[in-house]
């Protein structure tokens, strides 16, 4: 008997044992290999072209090259296999192993051994051919496609007039191409024609390329008619949307909810005044800038430490207006949610957008207009006709210019961007250059008007100031006031008494919105001392029955003079802690005195003690009024679309060559008004017939001279100004005309004769003012209580 060597027999054993698990490991083979052919020699067959979708470009290349090795590396290990059955099969055949009685395994064992290697033998050798013929394949295509490869390859920049940056695009798209991922993310890969593709496919500077495969665009189907805007009866999906997670958001939702019964009825009241007007809906994007993280969002820790709330206070009543105005409402506080909203490519900002901007108006503030300009590439110039930006002190032209900004000084950290002025919106109608957003106060009724009346007390004052480091410095003035009044405060503090508030103080700490209002109702003096600027809240107090006292500032306040104001663009020179309240409200709800006068700040409350004043709230701070002014800013603003060219095109002298005025003189010959023989726009807005033209005083801004004679300056009315039929009109002599870009023009320099136009749209400014020139002011009326519209506005 030939004997066989133990750890021989142990191999074949253990050989055996695996056959099963090995026969499937073998098929998991089998079935990978399918796949790959399957999806491999798929993509490459199924693609147009190379080129025809810059997401298959570098994929169909690479997928040549790799689909041969690993159809070659699978041969190899199959074959390998193979190999080593055969040594198996032949040590078995050595042996006597199958023929002894005291075999433990039967014969019938071993059959399938030898079927499992002829499969094996078959699967290697299929595999080879097809290795073989996908490679036969590959080559084909390649060669079949040289053509268009050495297209793509040896790309020409074209040199056509109509696109003049197309070379210096692809010069910079050479350097830079991988400083975004972007770029890649469309299909660039850093060859001359990818650069070509992107710059006139996705961006716009250079001209489509002739061999490229562009299926002729079919006829786009006829617009769907918009939806239209009906006003809502109810609040609660706007509290939703508005979303959870900050104590800013917890503030807005809770102001919400507590004005809601008086936003509803200002609605019906809204509705009714319309009669039924057809509104298109509008998807809007509210995107609240301050409040993301990665500007900061210093003011969600601050809310209930005594933060300023002016700006939140705002933002809820917006969005309160705009959703009950039945409009279609996205809302953001963090920049992956815009980014997800606006459809942003992955990379850092330097592509468009993927798809088109899918809102008609889109609500930010600073902060979101910077990150919108970061993540939105080329689309953010295409499409910022579309946004609004909430502007508390307000943007005046001179610092939105951005050449003018740059050359002459007004450049800051918030200017230069190039809007139309009217698409700032502000808290107040101090900048009539900018849109009055506004915000509301609590209204009463005629029951709670008669509680405050009967339960006023006389001798009680509330000062305006959170903060202890509003109240440091102002023991004078507190000693005087305490010989008249109990003096009531709400300082936030944690644990101790701040040092700042006096002892005869009755300081009741951070209260509560309710509370507060409470605390008004009783009280008879608000009284400020000099910080925040042009906040809501002596808005409150004068609606809850209050006299609002304030301090008047000699010299104003200006970016000039104060840090507060420094570097904020506009150079508004603010004469009080509260304009508005003293130029729009004035005695006996508002009084402004010099502080620095002892005697005229306790005369002033004296005054204020003895006199009777009912509550008394403007009707722009009310919700209909809010409600009435977005309505109509929606209806009628369209930044888009409208241009107004101050100066015409291809003309040699511009001030020969301009239209004839539409304009005639006023019946007293003072002024200028509308012509009755000129056409008008019935698409106009404001209705032209509201234009007055008058002629300001040397150190008078338009916007100063309009309001003397109960107007306001309305800057869409200057390109109907700038002509120098106007000055012939009003009787001005003009030796000479110039148009340039300033400010403050048109005007004339009267000492010289000299008249000037303007140059550049989006410089016609109503502030402003310089002791050389008299300037041309377009003014026009406006409705009782709502400066922001003239009386056929709405």
């Amino acid at each position: 008997m030939i004997t066989v060597n133990a750890d021989g027999k142990i191999m074949v054993r253990r050989c055996l044992v695996t056959l099963r698990p090995f026969r499937i490991f073998v098929l998991g083979i089998g079935f990978f290999t399918l796949c790959f052919l399957m999806t491999s020699l798929g993509g490459q067959f199924s693609a147009k072209r190379l080129g025809d979708s810059p997401f298959t470009i570098r994929t169909e290349v690479m997928g040549a090259l790799e689909s041969r090795g690993v159809l070659r590396r699978m041969s190899d290990m199959l074959e390998m296999l193979m190999k080593r059955m055969d040594i198996l099969a032949r040590l078995e055949n050595s042996t006597d192993f199958h023929k002894g009685d005291e075999a433990r395994f039967p014969l019938d064992r071993f059959q399938p051994a030898a079927g499992l290697m002829e499969r094996i033998q078959a699967i290697a050798q299929n595999v080879s051919d097809i290795a073989i013929k996908v490679d036969q394949i590959l080559r084909n295509s390649l060669l079949n496609g040289k053509v268009a490869e050495g297209r793509r390859d040896q790309c020409e920049v074209p040199r056509d007039p109509k696109y003049p940056d197309c070379a210096g695009k692809v010069e910079w798209m050479r350097a830079r191409w991988t400083s975004d991922p972007c770029y890649a993310f469309f299909g660039v890969d850093g060859t001359e024609c990818s650069f070509l593709i992107y710059l006139s496919e996705v961006e716009w500077f250079c001209p489509p390329l002739p061999w490229r495969n562009r299926t002729a665009a079919s006829p786009s189907p006829p617009p769907q008619p918009r939806v239209q805007a009906a006003f809502r009866s109810n609040l609660a999906h706007l509290l939703e949307l508005i979303g959870t997670g900050k104590e800013s958001l917890s503030f807005m939702k809770k102001r919400i909810r507590h004005l809601a019964q008086q936003w509803l009825r200002a609605a019906r009241r809204l509705e009714q005044k319309l009669k039924g007007r057809q509104r298109d809906q509008k998807q809007i994007l509210i995107h609240i800038g301050f409040l993301t993280e990665e500007s900061g969002d210093v003011f969600s820790p601050r809310v209930l430490k005594g933060g300023p709330l002016g700006e939140m206070v705002q933002w809820a009543d917006i969005l309160a207006a705009l959703f009950l105005l039945g409009h279609s409402l996205k809302v953001t506080v963090s920049l992956k949610e815009l980014q997800s909203h606006l459809g942003v490519p992955p990379g850092r900002g330097n592509c468009p957008l993927t798809s088109p901007l899918p809102f008609d108006l889109i609500y930010t503030d600073y902060h979101g207009l910077q990150q919108m300009k970061q993540h939105m590439g080329l689309s953010f110039k295409k499409y910022r006709c579309r946004v609004r930006v909430i502007d508390t002190f307000g943007t005046e032209p001179a610092y939105n210019h951005e050449e003018y900004a740059t050359l002459r000084g007004y450049r800051t950290n918030w200017g230069y961007w190039n809007l139309q002025p009217t698409q700032f919106m502000t808290m107040f109608p101090h900048t009539p250059d900018n849109s009055f957003m506004g915000f509301v106060s609590e209204e009463l009724n005629k029951t709670e008007r008669q509680f405050i009346k009967s339960n006023k007390v006389s001798s009680m004052a509330v000062v305006y100031g959170k903060e202890a480091s509003i109240w440091k410095g102002k023991e004078k003035f507190l000693a005087i006031l305490n010989k008249y009044m109990e003096i009531h405060g709400t300082v936030y503090y944690e644990t101790q008494r701040p040092p700042e508030v006096p002892a005869f103080v009755k300081n009741h700490g951070l209260l509560p919105q309710h509370e507060f209002q409470q605390l008004l109702r009783k009280a008879k003096l608000f009284i400020g001392f000099g910080f925040p600027y042009e906040g809501p809240a002596p808005l409150e107090a004068i609606a809850n029955g209050c006299v609002f006292l304030q301090a008047r500032f000699n010299p104003p306040h200006s970016s000039l003079n104060h840090e507060f104001f420094r570097g904020k663009p506009t150079s508004r020179e603010v004469s009080s802690q509260h304009p508005y309240a003293e130029d729009f409200i004035g005695k006996p709800h508002v009084w402004t005195v010099d502080y620095n006068n002892s005697e005229e700040f306790e005369a002033a409350i004296k005054t204020i003690v003895r006199t009777q004043v009912d509550p008394y709230l403007p009707y722009e701070y009310t919700c209909e009024g809010m409600l009435e002014r977005i309505h109509a800013y929606i209806q009628h603003q369209d930044f888009c679309t409208t241009s107004s060219s101050a100066l015409p095109p291809k003309a040699k002298s511009p001030a020969m060559q301009s239209p004839p005025s539409v304009l005639a003189l006023s019946p007293n010959a003072t002024h200028l008004v509308w012509s009755p023989s000129a056409s008008r726009d019935p698409r106009a807005w404001p209705p032209v017939d509201s234009l007055q033209v008058w002629v300001s005083e040397a150190r008078h801004s338009c916007t100063e001279t309009c309001r003397q004679r109960g107007l306001v300056c309305e800057p869409t009315f200057f390109r109907f100004l700038n002509k120098k039929d106007v000055f012939l009109q009003l009787s001005i002599t003009c030796d000479s005309t110039e148009y340039e870009m300033n400010h403050l023009y048109p005007a004339v320099a009267e000492n010289v004769h000299e008249c000037y136009l303007q140059k550049e749209p989006l410089l016609f400014s109503c502030a402003g003012y310089n002791t050389k020139y008299r300037r041309l002011c377009p003014c026009r009326d406006y409705r009782k209580g709502q400066v922001a519209l003239c009386r056929d506005c709405l």
